[in-house]
């Protein structure tokens, strides 16, 4: 979509035109502020899992963001999706790009999968979803943009590193269901961010979202009754947890990614997902004290510069 194209804006559903400087530099903002929230689940998931089951964990959260963006929608006078077929793409999109990926992540996080070893597999979607979406989309990426989603593979390799060698090193900490979660959880994201781009432009972003959440949470809780004991202990880190997991992820992440996604390209929006990896090694860095590595520190620099030549604008001949 370009910046001329009317989009959908969180918090008034109404048309806005992102010509003025201001709408225009928050444009430009906007792929920062969500790889910025987007890394920080990690934290969230750290603290929430020692007192909650993943599925129920999950469930919990969604339900509670869907609720608020009701509440909010409702406050806002924000249209509702306006046929059963929308309700239906919402709901396959909740599906896929909350309940599968997040269930994936967050089951393959408690059966011990080190994070490097989740982040790597998931890493793969910038290149699946480019791939996916010259077929079904559409969408056609210039030499220099598959050499950009290449390049940044290889500098997410760089970064996670350190933590992949040490998880090879020791035996019995890569357990086969768990790395399965990974792939469940790959497919699930590739899934839900193309079929948000071809079905989802034409959404009401907050009530649509909200119907997102509903599906995923009822997909959840049916895992969680089937799987789990459903024992929460409501910790203060677990309230912490479960609060940063829903107001700054689940409302301010997502609605940046859908808008993200009615101004560009699938592929281009899923290639941000490579800065994840190393804003989450430099958040651990400043949190935890965690050790920042010289080739962990040149894989940061390699990332940044495959996102650019891939979000780049691409200069076509005219005439």
């Amino acid at each position: 979509m370009s910046l001329e194209r009317p989009a959908l804006i969180a918090g008034r559903d109404c048309a806005y035109r992102m010509t003025t400087p201001r709408s225009r530099g928050l444009a430009r903002g906007a792929p920062a502020a969500f790889v910025l929230l987007w890394s920080t689940g990690f934290v969230g998931a750290k603290y929430g899992l020692p007192y909650a089951d993943p599925f129920t964990f999950l469930a919990i959260r969604l339900a509670v963001a869907s609720a608020l963006l009701m509440l909010l929608a409702a406050a806002l006078r924000s249209p509702v999706p306006a046929s059963r077929a929308q309700y239906g793409h919402a709901a396959v999109v909740g599906t896929l790009l909350h309940g599968g990926y997040l269930a994936g992540v967050f089951w393959a996080l408690s059966r011990g999968v080190p994070a490097g070893v989740s982040a790597v597999v998931v890493s793969l979607q910038p290149v699946l979803t480019a791939v996916l979406a010259r077929r079904l989309l559409g969408e056609h990426l210039a030499p220099r943009q598959w050499g950009g989603l290449a390049l940044g593979l290889g500098g997410v390799a760089l970064v996670l590193a350190p933590g992949l060698a040490a998880a090879a090193s020791a035996p019995g900490s890569l357990p086969a269901a768990g790395l399965v979660a990974c792939l469940v959880a790959l497919a699930s994201a590739t899934g839900g961010t193309l079929y948000q781009k071809r079905h989802g432009d034409q959404m009401p972003m907050l009530s649509g979202t909200a119907v997102q959440y509903a599906a995923a949470a009822a997909l959840l809780l049916v895992a969680a009754t089937a799987t789990e004991p459903m024992h929460v202990q409501w910790t203060r880190e677990f309230v912490v947890a479960l609060a940063w997991l829903v107001l700054p992820l689940s409302l301010g992440a997502v609605l940046l990614l859908f808008l993200l996604l009615r101004r560009g390209t699938a592929a281009g929006v899923s290639s941000l997902l490579y800065l994840v990896p190393p804003a989450v090694a430099v958040e651990a860095f400043l949190l935890f004290g965690e050790r920042l590595r010289v080739v962990q520190m040149l894989g940061v620099a390699v990332v940044a510069v495959a996102v650019a030549l891939v979000v780049a604008p691409v200069r076509r001949p005219t005439g």
